[in-house]
């Protein structure tokens, strides 16, 4: 059993508060730091001043498969796999700032809340772990995307280079190129 001490303390409670923030459910903060349950819960209604939702979390690998989520889930990917090769940092630290950096990507692109959670991102990191997932790259870009593991993908094209139909003409996009072109 390790000796608990009070820096190490301070260090769970940062990494809580930093998942707190970007909005982790509790069972992810359960998991990733080695505080109490209700320590966790005193923390949460602290700092976001609500109890943290309930119910089940996402448990689900197809819904990386559709277009848009895809898209972000492998943006989040490879970044996070960029600072574990290059950064030299593992486990919750790349969690976190895989994700701090995906926001940064994102920003100004998206008119509403990012499409990949803190939550769903720690989700599918432990679907790449169990060989649920792998990354696969696309033959017109050369981008690595988010594949179901354990088929066969030759001549994968990505949903960027071969959009469907449909993609982007949602009213929330309506809205945000009507918003673009009033201010141009």
């Amino acid at each position: 059993m390790a000796t608990k001490t009070v820096v190490g303390e301070a260090q769970q409670v940062k990494i809580a508060i930093d998942l707190i923030e970007m909005g982790a459910r509790l069972q992810l903060l359960q998991e990733e730091t080695s505080l109490s349950r209700e320590r966790l819960l005193k923390l949460y209604k602290e700092v976001k001043k609500e109890s943290p939702s309930k119910g089940m979390l996402p448990y689900s690998t197809d819904w990386f498969m559709s277009w848009q989520p895809n898209i972000h889930s492998s943006l989040f990917m490879d970044i996070h796999q960029f600072l574990i090769k290059n950064a030299g940092i593992d486990g919750v630290h790349a969690l976190i700032l895989a994700y701090r950096l995906y926001l940064d990507q994102i920003q100004g692109i998206e008119s509403s809340e990012p499409v990949l959670s803190i939550t769903r991102a720690w989700y599918m990191l432990r679907f790449f772990k169990a060989g649920m997932l792998q990354l696969v790259p696309c033959k017109e870009c050369g981008g690595h995307f988010i594949t179901h593991a354990g088929e066969l993908y030759v001549n994968y094209v990505c949903g960027i280079c071969h959009a469907p139909a449909r993609a982007g003409k949602t009213k929330a996009a309506k809205k945000a190129l009507m918003a673009a072109a009033q201010t141009a």
